[in-house]
């Protein structure tokens, strides 16, 4: 496989925590330059829009595009129509019409558009769905709980129209459900907590049905403080599964199946921090492998989820977050 040359739009956290180093790190992959109007990074050629980086890169394979959700959809479309590689960072556009623009616009298009679902690539969830594919789901509890104000410190877009909120790590967890459970499943109810100075909920309950009418329960909180939550727990015909740290580690009638590292830092959110950084390594080598077969994958699933739960959802207001 020849190497990918790739262009970093939008140079904020996530890119410098978890994009750059998976780019680094991948032999495939080679990163010639950023694009930010604000931000650099030493050593690497920069440039103050994706524009200007196309104008002076003619040799650009792919972009990774990580800027705010609302800027995504013309990045991309632009990309695309320039014959580049497209990796859109969660989620991948503002809307699902959006989103549906990009997939119409990559099939006339020479390249690829991959949707990068990195909790996806956590290590024990391809197991998890090939146990769960002949297997009846009788229920299913989902929690996704960390502190904010850890994980997202000063990020005060998530409280904006489209920031999602708690939904910014709850789509991970949907993502990993919609991607395991063997069948769909449709929302019935919710209830948004939504504090009074903000847009979007700090907490959120979901309650889901899926074709057989199987319960799903979901449970996303902001406020979490101590350890961190990110599990999926199945209970079915034939035993109970669990998949926690983020889907890193499976756990089959209690019994561990897979347990991927969780790093090695002194601290819960350095390790889960580490454990992250290889979902995102998981998802490179992904694109460079659709990249090189000339293929798209976009999974939506998990964004419409997000999407019934803001459109079916109640509002409770709550006291005001000052981060």
């Amino acid at each position: 496989m020849s190497s990918l040359s790739i262009g970093l739009v939008g140079l904020g956290k996530i890119a410098r925590d978890q994009h750059l180093p998976a780019i680094q790190a991948n032999p495939n992959l080679r990163l010639v330059a950023g694009a930010d109007p604000t931000a650099g990074i030493d050593g690497l050629p920069h440039h103050a829009s994706l524009e200007a980086m196309l104008a002076a890169e003619p040799g650009l394979d792919a972009v990774a595009i990580c800027t705010p959700t609302h800027l995504r959809y013309a990045q991309a479309r632009l990309a695309l129509e320039a014959g580049k590689h497209v990796l859109l960072e969660k989620p991948p556009g503002a809307t699902l019409s959006e989103v549906a623009a990009l997939v119409e616009l990559a099939e006339r298009c020479p390249g690829t558009l991959f949707a990068a679902w990195h909790s996806q690539q956590a290590g024990g969830v391809a197991a998890a769905r090939e146990w769960l594919a002949e297997r009846r789901i009788e229920r299913v509890a989902i929690e996704w709980k960390e502190d904010v104000r850890v994980w997202h410190p000063g990020q005060s877009w998530l409280w904006a129209p489209g920031g999602m909120g708690v939904f910014d790590p709850g789509i991970n967890a949907l993502s990993v459900a919609t991607l395991v459970l063997p069948r769909p499943f449709f929302l019935r109810q919710a209830t948004l907590e939504v504090p009074a100075n903000c847009q979007t909920p700090i907490a959120a309950r979901l309650a889901f049905m899926d074709a057989d009418e199987a319960p799903i329960a979901a449970d996303f909180d902001f406020r979490q403080t101590g350890e961190v939550i990110w599990e999926v727990r199945v209970e079915t015909d034939a035993g109970r599964l669990r998949l926690t740290h983020g889907g890193n580690r499976l756990l089959i009638d209690d019994e561990v199946v897979v347990d991927a590292p969780t790093g090695d830092g002194n601290d819960e959110p350095s390790r889960l921090a580490a454990m992250v950084g290889q979902e995102y390594a998981g998802l490179y080598a992904r694109f460079a492998e659709l990249a090189a077969a000339g293929r798209s994958e976009v999974d939506v699933a998990p964004l419409r989820q997000v999407a019934d739960a803001f459109l079916y959802g109640r509002r409770e207001s709550v006291e005001a977050f000052e981060g």
